[in-house]
């Protein structure tokens, strides 16, 4: 393999892949030609310049895909790059079914790495959101719980963020109060929807 050097653990997620494998190799090859070390993170290849995630390798059902962790701020007048889902903020990523899809688009991924390694050197930063449209039940919860709010207030934006959406998610008011009485006490302890 030509450009920098592969890692053992790396190499290891390789030659353990199911599917997408010959895409993923293709991919890395480009990777690793760009200036970018690579290391295993998250359980996938990620590749990283002067210490900066630049992108990481994930393997979908139904397609391969780059993510750029910072491609919200990268150029993509062509339409290459989608959001993860509906809330990505950041992440933005690029999706291959075959080999060939994946050396159409070298020139394309090398633009992307390049601009992205550019965005990290300026440290730029993908603006975050700082207001959340807090569901009526919610509020109504913060009014009636002090304690609940205070503990609320006290979470990260990022958690905040999470229950918000999870709590706006629910079509139905009942199953909107519902959410947060299940949720209260992850809240008061601290802890983001995601943790344990």
């Amino acid at each position: 393999m030509s450009g920098m050097a592969t890692v053992p653990e790396v190499d290891e997620v390789f030659l353990n892949a199911t599917r997408w494998l010959q895409e993923a190799e293709a991919l890395r090859q480009i990777l690793l030609d760009c200036d970018l070390t690579e290391a295993l993170k998250w359980g996938k290849p990620c590749y990283a310049h002067d210490g900066k995630n630049i992108c990481i390798i994930q393997s979908m059902k139904d397609f391969l895909a780059l993510l750029f962790f910072k491609g919200a701020l990268l150029k993509d007048p062509d339409g290459l790059l989608e959001r993860q889902g509906p809330n990505s903020r950041s992440g933005f990523r690029m999706r291959f079914t075959s080999v060939q899809e994946v050396a159409r688009m070298a020139k394309s991924i090398k633009a992307f790495v390049n601009e992205a390694i550019e965005v990290e050197r300026a440290g730029l930063k993908v603006e975050r959101a700082t207001k959340f449209d807090y569901p009526e039940e919610l509020l109504d919860r913060f009014v009636d719980d002090p304690d609940f709010k205070t503990a609320f207030d006290r979470l990260t934006p990022g958690r905040q963020r999470g229950y918000v959406l999870h709590f706006s998610g629910a079509r139905l008011s009942k199953t909107r109060a519902a959410r947060i009485e299940r949720y209260r006490r992850k809240i008061l302890d601290g802890k983001g929807f995601h943790d344990r």
